[in-house]
Formats: C-alpha cells, structure tokens, sequence
C-alpha cells in the first residue's frame, strides 16, 4: 500500500479499524545523539525511517532530508523543531499545594513550530511522503478550527504543496488572516441541521476521496500523525532522566495528543526505558465531552464483565460508546471542541492500563487554569492550551493527585 494512511476497513461496520505502527523495542535505539531537533534525535521511532533503511538509503542521507525539511520550515514560520522546556513549574506547584518532592512538570510547546504540537503530527506525515513521493504530489487536505490548521499550512508552504484547509465559519479572523499569507485555500463548512457530527471533516473526507491527502491530526483519518506527536512524549522521557511521573493530565479534543503521548509512555514502559508508568487523565469541556461520555459507558460495563471483553466490545461497537455530540459545542477551549474523540480507543486504553480517569472541567476552572498557568510560568498560553492544567486543579481538589506526587501538564497553543 502506497499510502498507509487508513485501514481499508474504515468506515465499514461499526467496528474501529485504525492503522498502528509496531516497532521491535530490542532492534531499535530510543535515543541518538543530543540532537535539539526531535526527528533527529528519536528518528528510529518513524517509519519513514525504517521506509528509508529499507530502500538503501543511508542513515546520513536520511538525517539529511529532515535538515533540508527543517530549514524549509524556519524559512516559512521563522523556527523549525527542536526539543522545546520541560519542567517543574516551581511557583506553579507552590500555588497548588505541592510539596518539594512532588509538583507540576510543564512542558511549552507554544514556542514550537506555528505555535502548537499540531505541527509534530503533521511533520511525521510529511516526512513519509518526502520518501514515497517524487514526481506524482497530490494535494493535502486537513480539517481544523485553528492550530491543526496553522501547522498544516506551514508544513505545505515549506514542502512547496496545495493544501486545502475545511473550517467551521467562526473561525477567528487572525487564524484566517494567517492561513490566507501561508497560500492555503480555504472552505468555510457551516453546520446543517438535523446532521450531526463536524461538517468540516465530512468536506476533508469527501476531498481525500477524491485524491487529496490526509494532512491531518486524526489518527483515524491517517495513523502516521500519531507517531509524529509521539516525539513530544519522547522528549519528556529523556528530560525526565531517572525522575518518574505519578501522573499525565492531558486535554482532548480529537484525541490525537493524548493518543500520542499515552503510547508512547506505554511502549518506552514495556521497552524498560520507563520504569513507571504515570496514570493518564484526560480532560474535556462542559461544551462537549463526547470521550468523558464513552468513558463513563465503558465503567459501567467493567462493573459486570472483565476488561478484556469490555475492550473488545469497544473495539467491535464504536457507536455504543462513542458518538458525535448532539448540540453545536462551545467554551472558552474552543480548540478542543470536537464532535468526536477519533482516537478515543488507544485513549481509553491507556487510562483502563494506568487506573486513569476522565474528566470535564467547567468554563470558570479553565479561566482559573489559564489565567494561573500564565501568571505563575510566564507561557503565553492559550485557553485551550492550558485546559490540562484544570484537569489537574480538578483532580488535585479531589485528592486524587496528591502533595508529594509529580505530574505533568502540556501547554499547547499560544494566545494569539
């Protein structure tokens, strides 16, 4: 298959057919280098590496076509990837009741290319197609309301490649502005009545059925996206060293961020590169919490039946557990507004592994979270960005997460 994009299955049944990479944790290194860009470094966790290898082309050479990709993409947005802060927020952990021995990690992706980790997801793709592709260069598509949309429309400038951008038609004037300068085209999708689910992946998909791409960050619409966000969590595992997380709080909107990072923790905690493995929580918005929802299901089941089965039904019956939300989504996080958590099943899984949970947080807690977030780091961060963070402040009230225990938080997307 040319495209490995999409099990051929998808969209048949109700069953979640979804495409995963699998690597042998004994054949590969983690780690090369002290490289600052995160291709580089964590290069032998893509497959368009191990796609590389296979077709002759040497180690160096492949190192080479991402600096080429990389410097394309600094051109374009005036800075490529590199390992972007992780840390405890001192001030931050104090605010919050911590002891010294325990506290928030943050990691700021706000300083990473276009302003977000979107560009990660999409920077795996991108690096795939470079392998595959030579003269033949069908158009990209990607549907999004903002960050997803910025990235991918740098990506395509730096690779020189039409990009089609589907948004909802509240889209904010800046991020249109921006996306109008970078040559994108741009459909604005309105919402129909009576039709549920995101107009504006239904436009996406009817464009890839018609021979664009899937420059996307769903999973469920081109497995390769997860893998490029995993570089995220592969960063926070080398500057994390021999200091363990109890917990990962992450906000979710289509899944794709947490899908990454939970995976990535799960395969480095079976490859021995991690010796604990952090429990994952998820966070929503009262505006729409369609994975909180399914959640909630699953629990109900594993009150009566054993995890095994109840993962398998999930797996064979999407649509008993998650499904689109029914009323037109809005909150302050409107990033995380999706209709559907598409990468709701590695998500699921990862918290039943680690005694997770999921959370919703409401409008004044994601304002509380925000405007602490700022104050105490100095991150520019948006609403959506720091929604992690009232997950946390959730749970930390709850007495779920504890004083002496550590847990991270990721900001993503700047306040523009």
């Amino acid at each position: 298959m040319r495209y490995p994009f999409r099990c051929p299955k998808a969209g048949l049944g109700d069953a979640d057919h979804v495409v995963t990479r699998k690597l042998d944790p004994f054949r590969i290194e983690f780690v090369q280098g002290d490289d600052a860009v995160p291709f580089v470094r964590h290069r032998q966790m893509l497959h368009s590496w191990h796609m590389a290898r296979r077709r002759g082309l040497t180690d160096d050479a492949y190192v080479e076509l991402v600096r080429r990709l990389d410097a394309a993409i600094a051109e374009v947005d005036g800075r490529g990837f590199r390992t972007t802060p992780f840390g405890r927020g001192d001030a931050l952990s104090d605010r919050l009741g911590f002891e010294s021995g325990g506290g928030v990690w943050v990691k700021d992706e706000t300083g990473n290319v276009s302003g977000s980790h979107k560009a990660r997801h999409l920077m795996g793709i991108l690096l795939y197609l470079e392998m595959v592709e030579r003269r033949e260069r069908p158009p990209l598509a990607v549907a999004s309301c903002g960050n997803a949309a910025l990235a991918a429309a740098v990506l395509a400038r730096a690779a020189e490649r039409p990009l089609r951008v589907f948004v909802p038609t509240d889209s904010e004037a800046a991020v249109l502005e921006r996306l109008h300068a970078l040559g994108a085209e741009i459909a604005a999708c309105p919402r129909e009545p009576g039709v549920a689910g995101d107009p504006c992946l239904r436009k996406f998909r009817g464009a890839v059925e018609n021979g664009a791409l899937p420059f996307c960050c769903q999973g469920s619409e081109n497995g390769l996206t997860i893998e490029g966000g995993e570089t995220l969590a592969y960063e926070m595992i080398t500057q994390l060293g021999q200091t363990g997380l109890d917990h990962v709080v992450i906000q979710v909107g289509g899944g794709a961020l947490a899908s990454a990072v939970i995976q990535a923790f799960r395969f480095a905690h079976r490859a021995g590169w991690v010796g604990q493995l952090p429990r994952f929580h998820t966070v929503q918005t009262r505006g729409a919490w369609p994975l909180k929802r399914a959640w909630d299901t699953l629990q109900e089941q594993l009150r009566t039946a054993g995890e095994v089965a109840v993962l398998e039904r999930a797996t064979k019956h999407r649509s008993e557990f998650m499904r689109p939300w029914e009323e037109t989504p809005r909150s302050v996080a409107h990033g995380i507004l999706d209709d559907e958590t598409y990468d709701w099943l590695a998500v699921v899984k990862g918290m039943v592994a680690s005694r997770g949970s999921a959370i919703v947080a409401d409008e004044e807690l994601l304002r509380e979270a925000n405007a602490l977030g700022r104050e105490t780091t100095g991150v520019a961060v948006c609403h959506t960005g720091s929604a992690g963070l009232a997950g946390l402040m959730q749970l930390r009230r709850e007495g779920v997460i504890k004083p002496a225990e550590r847990a991270a938080v990721v900001f993503s997307g700047v306040q523009r």
